[in-house]
């Protein structure tokens, strides 16, 4: 049969929501109720009729409660296979009963670390009769049903189960123990022993929502799955103001934007605006209107269907000006009333709110999926202040190209490989992104800044005069010469390259000033 009707049901919970009301519509159907500790306390308060733990097994909870339900009486009563006559002998000689229903869940312990307990209250909070009771449900699910969450209660409540939801419940239940023990793992390996790349990453995500239509291409299937830290926070954790579902694409733009805009969160007005992944407009002005003009006319083209991020509350007008092209997506810490409004009437166009914007300068790890296994590197955490450059020229930087050095160095941060990012005045130039040489990214940029200027009807391109930042350093001087020829007046480079000195006589002979950060971004 693949129905089987609920006898006797054990119950303990931490998190006791719901559970009364599940206790009592059991009770109802003439199941027979086992409870611990503050779970079988809370059920006599609502008047129900509970047996102790103890007087299922003949022992007392113990140890402070660390021993009360590692017992065969217990276990056995999970793991019997009905049918098997060995088994059933086993119970009938040991008067093991059956126990048919197991209503857990966990000791809080991700939340315990995350309030910023000690050492010995956070390993008090690892449970072990909890998942030891899931484990022998879910593993005996042709006869047990386990429920782990007070949302499948209703499930349950009418006092039978089903094989399919049986199934179901199980599956779910080796989920929640498997995020839970690698939850534990995690906070050995990395806070307790200080480990970067421990010999075993234990990785959960949970699916947040239902698949997304489509992956990079529609014949990909795709779907979104969020980090089970308590800590997480960006795109996934964003508020979704308005807008059809985020697709694959979305959220991967959304996070290049969410990442870059960081930098800046700490700046004035700020404004990115990202196309497959590439940044394709960044500017800080003295207002957000200003900032997002300044990034669109950067590339005017590619911003079309583009991601747009902001680094404070999105206002009215800083909207009008975003509603004046097809946008895909629009990422900001919050939004007014009237920014909100007006983004009403775009159908189109999600609004996602983050908050308080990421730390770019926060630890953690990054993977890449390749055959046969994962590549793990630290994140590229890495900034460079104006103390940390090594003028190499004979020429010294002005203020003001320093202040554009840096800014090119912070955008090319975000730019797929090879990298060259013109910028003056706090502005975006032209971007090269993703060429097999950097010679073509330096020409690409460039051509783009010339593009951006006759569109704009300026009487020169906004190269003249601008910084140049390469993400990793010239191999030859040929790219830092297209940069010359460009108008660029400033060069920020990691440096390190067995042509340095070559590099460095071409810019002098050009009279430019060159600073090294002894650090490069490769990004791909």
């Amino acid at each position: 049969m693949t129905t089987i009707p609920i006898q006797r049901a054990l119950l303990s919970v931490s998190d006791k929501t719901g559970i009364v009301d599940l206790a009592t519509a059991l009770a109802g159907n003439g199941v027979e109720l086992v409870s611990t500790g503050g779970t079988a306390k809370a059920l006599r308060e609502a008047g129900l009729t509970v047996k102790d733990i103890s007087d299922l097994t003949g022992f007392p909870e113990m140890m402070d409660g660390r021993v009360k339900t590692l017992h065969p009486k217990v276990h056995g009563g999970l793991l019997a296979v009905r049918d098997d006559e060995a088994h059933a002998a086993s119970m009938q000689e040991h008067d093991i009963g059956a126990i048919d229903l197991v209503v857990v869940n966990l000791y809080p312990f991700q939340q315990t670390v995350a309030k910023g307990a000690d050492r010995d209250e956070i390993v008090e909070n690892i449970d072990i009769g909890g998942p030891s009771m899931v484990r022998s449900a879910a593993k005996n699910h042709a006869y047990v049903a386990i429920v782990t969450d007070p949302a499948d209660y209703p499930l349950v409540a009418s006092g039978e189960t089903t094989l399919a939801n049986r199934k179901r419940l199980a599956a779910k239940a080796f989920a929640l123990t498997a995020e839970y023990d690698a939850a534990i793992a995690s906070w050995f390996a990395f806070a307790d022993q200080g480990m970067t790349f421990p010999d075993t990453l234990p990785l959960t995500l949970k699916r947040a929502g239902p698949e997304l239509r489509y992956g990079e291409n529609p014949h990909q299937t795709a779907s979104f799955y969020a980090a089970t830290g308590l800590a997480a926070r960006g795109i996934g954790q964003a508020r979704q103001v308005q807008g059809k579902a985020l697709s694959y694409n979305n959220y991967n733009d959304a996070d290049a934007a969410l990442e870059l805009i960081a930098e800046f969160r700490d700046a004035g007005p700020s404004c990115v605006i990202v196309k497959h992944a590439n940044p394709c407009g960044v500017a800080t002005a003295a207002t957000l209107a200003e900032a997002y003009e300044a990034a669109f006319a950067c590339d005017t083209v590619s911003a079309f269907g583009g991601i747009i991020a902001v680094n404070r509350a999105l206002d009215r007008a800083t909207a009008e000006a975003i509603t004046g092209i097809f946008t895909e997506v629009v990422v900001a810490p919050d939004a007014d009333e009237e920014a909100i409004a007006l983004f009403a009437a775009k159908k189109n166009l999600r609004l996602l709110l983050t908050g308080e914007l990421p730390d770019p300068a926060r630890a953690g790890l990054v993977a890449k999926s390749i055959a046969g296994g994962w590549l793990v590197q630290s994140r590229d955490a890495g900034r460079v202040l104006p103390a940390d450059l090594k003028v190499v020229t004979e020429r010294q930087p002005t203020e003001q190209e320093l202040a554009d050095c840096l800014f090119a160095w912070t955008v090319a941060k975000h730019v797929k490989s090879n990298a060259i990012v013109y910028a003056k005045d706090g502005s975006t130039a032209g971007v090269g992104a993703g060429q097999m040489n950097r010679l073509e990214s330096a020409r690409i940029a460039a051509w783009k800044a010339k593009d951006a200027a006759d569109k704009a009807g300026w009487s020169t391109p906004r190269t003249i005069g601008s910084a140049v930042a390469s993400d990793a350093f010239f191999p030859f001087a040929d790219g830092l010469l297209a940069a010359v020829e460009a108008g660029a007046t400033a060069v920020i480079q990691p440096g390190g390259s067995i042509r340095d000195a070559d590099v460095i006589a071409a810019a002098n002979e050009a009279g430019l000033a060159m600073v090294f950060t002894g650090m490069r971004h490769f990004r791909h």
